[in-house]
């Protein structure tokens, strides 16, 4: 049997990823000789999974998810110091010597979506303080936002966080009030399938704030439903999700994903 160069996507869980489609997608368009596949990892076992593919020539990387985003720092080369600034990685990168390096893709990712809007000095709000939350802590920071309210269960984890990334602003519990906020992001897993829901009163927020939604599963998350009903705009999940894998995918493949096929791609993810 010919070996071809892949990729994967790790985390536990993992079956509820759809990076393989979305990589598959872009295989197949650029007719590309190539694999992406899934890899169920527990925490227990990542530091062999990091070692046997750091062996494998045909491996050419991974896409980081849930909960490992932080531990894979210890194994993997870090020159861009994404542990000092970002502080999770969510991309590895096999080198044709076997050095693995990590990076983080998700920052821009989320962005993307946001890149035309003029943020500075907005207030926003977040929901999770964990390795996504990080991401999207460090892009706004880069966005010179105004103050940050911070929703999650840890205080002490997310005003870390906000003194990490240089940010102004309060760590509230997830029962506290909305504050009227231009942008609210949630990071957390709430509202996943299989996750409890995200319950938040959005009756605060301005006729022109924006709801972003990271999570993907379901794509139309109740957050995302009571924004709409509220007539507020929307950022799903996939947005954020299709933008990190475009850059992982360059890195992985050498190549850029075709242009023009993102109504098809998403047509194929919502439908899956």
């Amino acid at each position: 049997m010919t070996s071809v160069p892949y990729a994967e996507v790790i985390g536990d869980p993992i079956a509820q990823s759809k990076s393989p489609l979305i990589h598959k997608f872009w295989l197949d368009a650029l007719d590309i000789d190539g694999d992406y596949r899934r890899a169920h990892v527990t925490s227990e076992n990542l530091a062999a999974y990091i070692a046997d593919r750091r062996a494998d020539p045909d491996w050419r990387g991974c896409n980081v998810t849930m909960p490992h985003k932080a531990a894979v720092m210890e194994l993997v080369d870090d020159p861009g110091d994404i542990r000092g600034t970002i502080g999770a990685m969510n991309t590895i990168v096999r080198q044709p010597d076997g050095v693995l390096i990590g990076t983080n893709t998700d920052a821009a990712g989320f962005y993307s979506p946001l890149a035309e809007l003029d943020l500075e000095g907005a207030p926003v709000a977040v929901v999770g303080a964990g390795g996504a939350a990080r991401a999207v802590l460090f892009a706004l920071a880069r966005a010179n936002v105004g103050k940050v309210t911070i929703f999650n269960r840890s205080p002490l984890k997310a005003m870390g966080l906000l003194a990490t990334f240089g940010l102004k602003g309060d760590v509230v519990g997830l029962d506290a009030a909305l504050p009227p906020v231009q942008l609210l992001v949630n990071s957390s897993s709430l509202g996943m399938t299989g996750q409890p829901p995200l319950d938040l009163d959005l009756s605060a927020l301005p006729d022109d704030a924006i709801v972003y939604d990271l999570v993907y599963s379901p794509l139309q998350t109740g957050l995302l439903k009571a924004a709409e009903a509220c007539g507020l705009d929307t950022v799903d999940g996939l947005d954020m999700l299709i933008g990190q894998a475009a850059l992982a995918f360059e890195l992985f493949f050498g190549a850029s994903p075709p242009e023009g096929r993102d109504d098809e791609l998403r047509a194929l993810l919502v439908g899956k």
